[in-house]
C-alpha cells in the first residue's frame, strides 16, 4: 500500500473472484447523475500541499470530453440491491476479515486480529464486511443512505459491470470534484471554514473525535454542501476508488487529452480522503490529493462512485 496515515494496510493483490452478470433490463443503478461539461483544466496541487511521495505535481493541463458521474458515492442500499440481484460476495467476505478503525470495532475480542504495524489505529477484524462495517456485532440499521465501505477495487468493478457503469478516471474524478472552481484547494474554495463543510476528523487523531458534526465514521451521502457541479462529498467521508493504476511519477508523462493513467501497476488510485483525515497526519481531503491501495484491499473508509459508459 502507498503509505499514508488514514488508510489501512494492503493485502496482496489478487484477481476478481466472482463472475457477475449485467443487470437484466438495463442498469440496476439508481443514483442521480451530474453532467460535467467538456473542458480543459489544470490538474494537480497548486498550493504546495503535496505530501512527499504522493505525486500531486507537476501541475498539468488536461482536456476531457463531457461525462456523467454519480452525485453521491454508492450507498449501502445501492450495493445491497447489487448483492441481492447477483449473489456477489465481496473480497472481505471471501478473506473473512477487513480493516476497522479502532474506535469503531463491534466484535468479540477473539475476532480482533490485532493492530497494523505502521498504522496501529487500524485492526483486522474477522467478520467485518460491507454489511457489518464494525465487525460481526454491527449491521446497517439506519445506514441505508451511508456510503458502502469494505469494498475493494475489484468489488467496485464488479458492481460497475453489473450496473453498466465504470469507475471514473483519476482526471475525471479531480475535474468533477473541483466543481468548476479553477485551482482551488477544496471543492468550495481555499480555506476550511469553521462550519465543517465535509466529514473529516475533528479532535486529537486518532484517540479522540470531538464529534462536532455528529459522525465518528461515515455520514449519509447527502450531508454537508454540494459542490458547483452538484456532487455531494467528493472530499471527506470515504476514499473513492478510481480506474487508474497508481504511479507517483505519472503526472510528468501524462497525456493531455483524456488521460487514463499508467498501463500497469500494483495498486489503484484512491481520491478524496475520508472521515479519518486530519491536518496533523493526513491532509488528503483536497481536490489534488492522491493515494492508492492494492485492488483487493478493503477498509472501513473506502467506497466509490461511478461514471456512465457513454453520455446520457
Amino acid at each position: 500500500m502507498h503509505e499514508q496515515g488514514c488508510c489501512a494496510p494492503a493485502r496482496g493483490a489478487g484477481p476478481l473472484a466472482s463472475v457477475v452478470r449485467p443487470a437484466r433490463g438495463g442498469s440496476g443503478h439508481g443514483i442521480e447523475q451530474r453532467s460535467i461539461p467538456a473542458q480543459t483544466f489544470l490538474m494537480g496541487d497548486q498550493h504546495g500541499d503535496d505530501r512527499y511521495g504522493d505525486g500531486e505535481t507537476p501541475v498539468h493541463e488536461v482536456s476531457l470530453p463531457e461525462f456523467h458521474i454519480d452525485a453521491t458515492t454508492v450507498t449501502n442500499r445501492d450495493f445491497a440491491a447489487f448483492v441481492a440481484a447477483s449473489g456477489y460476495l465481496t473480497e472481505a467476505e471471501r478473506y473473512g476479515f477487513s480493516a476497522v478503525f479502532h474506535l469503531a470495532i463491534a466484535a468479540d475480542p477473539g475476532d480482533v486480529m490485532g493492530p497494523a504495524t505502521a498504522t496501529p489505529w487500524w485492526y483486522g477484524v474477522r467478520g467485518a464486511d460491507w454489511a457489518h462495517p464494525g465487525g460481526p456485532k454491527s449491521d446497517l440499521d439506519g445506514r441505508d443512505d451511508h456510503p458502502v465501505v469494505h469494498v475493494s477495487w475489484n468489488d467496485a468493478v464488479a458492481y460497475c459491470y453489473w450496473a453498466g457503469r465504470r469507475l471514473p478516471t483519476e482526471a475525471e474524478w479531480e475535474c468533477a470534484a473541483r466543481g468548476g472552481l479553477a485551482g482551488r484547494r477544496y471543492p468550495w474554495g481555499d480555506e476550511l471554514p469553521a462550519d465543517w463543510p465535509c466529514n473529516i476528523w475533528q479532535g486529537d487523531f486518532p484517540r479522540h473525535n470531538d464529534g462536532a458534526d455528529g459522525w465518528l465514521t461515515t455520514a449519509p451521502v447527502r450531508s454537508y454542501r454540494r459542490n458547483g457541479y452538484g456532487l455531494w462529498q467528493p472530499v471527506g467521508n470515504v476514499w473513492e476508488w478510481c480506474a487508474d493504476w497508481w504511479d507517483r511519477r505519472y503526472y510528468a508523462v501524462s497525456q493531455a487529452n483524456d488521460p487514463a493513467g499508467p498501463q500497469s501497476g500494483s495498486a489503484r488510485v484512491m481520491r478524496g480522503g475520508s472521515y479519518l483525515c486530519h491536518d496533523s497526519y493526513c491532509n488528503r481531503y483536497r481536490n489534488a490529493a492522491r493515494s492508492a491501495n492494492t485492488p483487493d484491499s478493503s477498509t472501513g473508509n473506502i467506497g466509490f462512485r461511478t461514471v456512465a459508459l457513454d453520455p446520457v
